[in-house]
């Protein structure tokens, strides 16, 4: 009997240690669930109401950081830049900008320059960080990126530099031999001479200003407004007639495998059966002549006598239908590899003395690439010093760009992108001589 009632007081004493324990270790894991962690403090639920959704529309970089200077929260664009790695800040300035903000609640800004991420050129990022105290415990960081704005600011200042500076050559000019006219008024010979250089700076300064005017309408206008199926061979026939007589001059040979519209003379006569009669592309016709006539224009003058340039024309397939290429190749001086890199730059000049002597005024290659941007095409250059370039136009066909135009009527325009990488152009059909 004894023995019997010592076992129940035992398995009722361990019962109620049983009981006590699992009581203990209810309590325990109640509490430990309820204490933050790490992982915890990187959730969502952390953020004030409405934060979240806020920092998701956000443009600017958006990164919230706890007390212990932990990512709570970051921006896809964040990571893009770099300034997220391994759960932390990767940027000391921000983190001591962060630091300095939780302990006394102002607002900072600064701007920075970034290493760009992947890149070993050295090039930078400008960044402006802004960082403010959000709620009581956590710090908020936007980051915007002034890359784009910085380069679009500086060559905006560097357009007006260039426009002044090419301004007042001319008008100096004129200014200066006006003088001399009016001191060798009793030199007849003298007269003449300084008022045929007057002539020369009046024509320069003129074509200044055109191409300016030119320049500004095709950067604002909408070329597909006005658009039309324009002829390929309609546009080759104006670009050579507007070079013939500066060909003429320096016995420079005119080819061309595109047929010329009745009422332009043609050795050979008339147009190729089967050749590019049915070529055909779709934009602004003035436009359009304007930078063929450009191209065509730049061969002739920076040729050497007795030489030869050659325009082609062809369709070619492409992913988002046929395009057309029109080329244009000469036998001159050639482009450098740096300068290759500049060319479409405006008021840039592979070799300047030469461009003034020619009456260059350094906007016809940007006047180029702003026009075939704007059509949906692009332009490339070939070239080898001493040896010539190619300069290749491929705009959309006709029915393809009315296509491209009805889904994308806006394709917007990167101001000084820099041109397009240069590609060996591959032989087009024998040319017919031009007169």
């Amino acid at each position: 009997m004894d023995v019997n009632a010592a076992v129940a007081a035992a398995a009722a004493i361990a019962g109620v240690l049983t009981g006590v324990i699992a009581m203990l270790a209810f309590r325990w894991s109640e509490r430990d669930q309820k204490r933050p962690t790490r992982t915890s403090l990187h959730t969502d639920p952390v953020l004030p109401p409405g934060v979240d959704t806020v920092l998701s529309v956000l443009r600017s970089s958006a990164v919230v950081l706890d007390e212990a200077d932990a990512v709570v929260k970051a921006s896809s664009a964040a990571y893009a830049l770099g300034l997220v790695r391994g759960g932390k800040l990767s940027i000391e300035p921000m983190l001591q900008m962060a630091r300095d903000t939780r302990r006394d609640g102002e607002i900072r800004q600064v701007e920075l320059d970034l290493p760009r991420r992947g890149s070993g050129r050295g090039e930078a990022l400008a960044v402006s960080a802004r960082v403010a105290p959000l709620g009581s415990r956590l710090v908020l960081l936007l980051v915007e990126d002034l890359t784009e704005a910085r380069r679009i600011e500086a060559v905006r200042r560097d357009f007006v530099a260039n426009v002044s500076h090419e301004l007042k050559t001319p008008v100096g000019a004129l200014s200066l031999l006006s003088e001399a006219v009016m001191d060798a008024s009793d030199d007849p010979e003298a007269v003449e001479r300084f008022a045929g250089r007057m002539q020369i700076e009046a024509t320069r300064l003129t074509n200044l200003v055109q191409e300016l005017i030119d320049l500004s309408r095709v950067q604002n206008d909408d070329p597909l407004e006005d658009a039309e199926s324009v002829q390929v061979d309609e546009l080759v026939a104006e670009a050579v007639d507007r070079c013939r007589h500066q060909a003429g001059t320096k016995q420079i040979t005119m080819a061309t495998n595109v047929g010329v519209p009745e009422g332009l003379d043609q050795s050979g006569g008339g147009r190729r059966a089967g050749g590019t009669a049915d070529l055909h592309v779709w934009g602004n016709r003035g436009q359009l002549a304007a930078a063929l006539g450009n191209l065509v224009e730049n061969a002739v003058n920076y040729s050497p006598a007795r030489t030869r340039v050659g325009i082609a024309a062809r369709r070619v397939s492409a992913p988002g239908g046929d395009m057309i290429e029109l080329a244009v190749t000469d036998q001159g001086i050639g482009i450098s590899d740096k300068d290759k890199e500049r060319i479409f730059e405006r008021f840039y000049r592979v070799d300047p003395a030469r461009s003034r002597a020619t009456g260059g005024t350094g906007l016809g290659l940007a006047i180029v690439k702003h026009v075939v941007a704007s059509h949906g095409g692009e332009v490339t250059v070939w070239s080898a010093e001493g040896q010539g370039s190619t300069f290749t136009l491929r705009l959309p066909e006709a029915a393809a760009a009315r296509d491209r135009a009805l889904q994308h009527p806006d394709p917007g325009l990167d101001d000084e992108v820099g041109p397009t990488e240069p590609s060996p152009y591959e032989p087009l059909p024998s040319p017919e001589v031009l007169p």
